[in-house]
């Protein structure tokens, strides 16, 4: 079992990479924390964080063809490393879970923009059309149920005839609807204002604290830290090149978070609104403007169609780490492992979409639960198994398997490798802990 093709496994992992964040989030941190100067330093984490952290995953689930537990046991037999597998496993169905929420409101607007329902309000009746969608318990968790139910239909087709089939079509046509939104947006009238604001390099608003973001939005838009990177690689054919492949995997992700800023941003100056992250930008500001487009309607439907691909190839890589996790080590067909997997998913998503209305009063260090288990995904989960794979290719695999590995069995630039690993053993663990430290308010 495995990808066919290089194209397909590229595809798959450019989809899982690329998600919501991409749109929502990196635009507007790029924009707030001096446009160019944010997009430079993302670079360089990418350079310095991205790839090495993404290769050593690679590396992990290449040598092996095995799951992250499956790989950690065949590389070091004598220790009891592979324990660490229940903690990326638990992230990626805490992950899927409250990202599946979020996920169900794609579908919901999708819908309403189709019926033509997202036109001619104003702005503060979007926000009220937002409010009482997530405050109706039944409405918000029917259709957070009904797209983990297409996500693991998905699932239940394999890798080549699910994963593999459903990336070659989505992820393509992500990237042109992109393209196609782009040209829009800098058609409009001022559009040029929203392009300043996005890249304009401005070094005095970015501070510290931007530069802590830009390191995140790099450790955390590669879905970097939950094994699925080392399950989906487990998956790769032995020919292909690692080194290749993530750096293109890393430039296309940052590719479409570019893109997303551009489509954003010439919209929302050429029409007046304020820039803002977060749901409130895709749910309440976006509709709003679509509806004052020539051709609005169809606009809309597309908007929410690209976001529905975004979505379903960011949850099944999600979905495949703890899949391939159940039905490996504990002996179980794909499909009975699937059904595991979706009841622990259905619950986190059912409890996360609830917080919003009937659980809204039931808190957790001062966060409901769907802010709970972002918060414990995103900087706990990935940040810690980040730091683990990090430091254990680093600092404990043998280093003939990281040139095995990163050359194919061919001779492997030396400069190349020693940079891969002075990454790992030094810049990772610190940058990590620095991004830890930061998120946890201790910095």
């Amino acid at each position: 079992m495995g990808f066919a093709t290089r194209m397909g496994a590229v595809a798959a992992t450019v989809g899982g990479a690329v998600g919501l964040g991409n749109i929502w989030r990196f635009p507007y941190e790029a924009g707030q924390n001096g446009g160019g100067a944010f997009i430079l330093v993302y670079l360089i984490c990418i350079l310095l964080l991205g790839i090495p952290v993404m290769l050593s995953e690679f590396i992990i689930g290449r040598s092996t063809h095995k799951n992250m537990m499956g790989a950690l046991k065949q590389l070091s037999p004598k220790s009891k490393v592979y324990g660490f597998s229940f903690m990326c496993v638990a992230g990626a169905i805490v992950t899927l879970g409250f990202y599946s929420v979020v996920c169900g409101w794609v579908i919901e607007y999708l819908l309403q923009a189709i019926q033509g329902n997202l036109s001619g309000h104003t702005p503060e009746q979007y926000t009220e059309l937002f409010s009482s969608f997530v405050g109706n318990p039944w409405q918000c968790t029917l259709w957070t149920v009904v797209f983990l139910a297409v996500n693991f239909l998905v699932m239940s087709r394999g890798v080549q005839h699910g994963i593999e089939r459903v990336s070659n079509v989505m992820t393509p046509l992500l990237f042109v609807l992109l393209v196609v939104f782009c040209i829009n947006s800098l058609m409009l009238p001022g559009s040029w204002k929203g392009v300043e604001f996005l890249i304009s390099p401005d070094f005095s608003k970015l501070t510290w604290k931007g530069v802590l973001d830009a390191m995140g939005q790099a450790f955390m838009s590669l879905t970097l830290g939950i094994g699925c990177l080392v399950t989906y690689s487990s998956y790769f054919k032995d020919e292909t090149s690692l080194t290749r492949d993530a750096t293109i995997i890393a430039s296309l992700d940052t590719l479409v978070a570019v893109l997303a800023g551009i489509v954003i941003f010439p919209a929302v100056f050429s029409f007046g609104m304020q820039p803002e992250a977060g749901p409130k930008l895709v749910f309440e500001i976006l509709p709003s403007i679509f509806q004052q487009m020539t051709g609005g309607y169809v606009w809309a439907i597309l908007f929410f169609v690209l976001l529905f691909f975004a979505s379903l190839t960011s949850t099944i890589i999600l979905s495949e780490g703890p899949i391939a996790f159940i039905s490996e080590e504990f002996h179980m067909s794909r499909n009975r492992a699937i059904a595991w997997v979706a009841g622990f998913t259905v619950t986190v998503a059912v409890l996360s979409a609830l917080s919003f209305n009937v659980l809204s009063d039931f808190t957790l260090w001062d966060m409901n639960l769907f802010d709970l288990f972002n918060y414990a995904a995103s900087n706990i989960f990935m940040l810690m198994g980040g730091l683990f794979t990090a430091v254990y290719v680093g600092w404990f695999l043998d280093k003939r398997i990281i040139a095995d590995q990163m050359s194919n069995g061919n001779h492997l630039n030396k400069v190349v490798l020693n940079y891969t690993v002075l990454c790992l053993r030094f810049v990772a663990p610190i940058a990590v802990g620095l991004i830890f430290l930061y998120y946890v308010g201790l910095i």
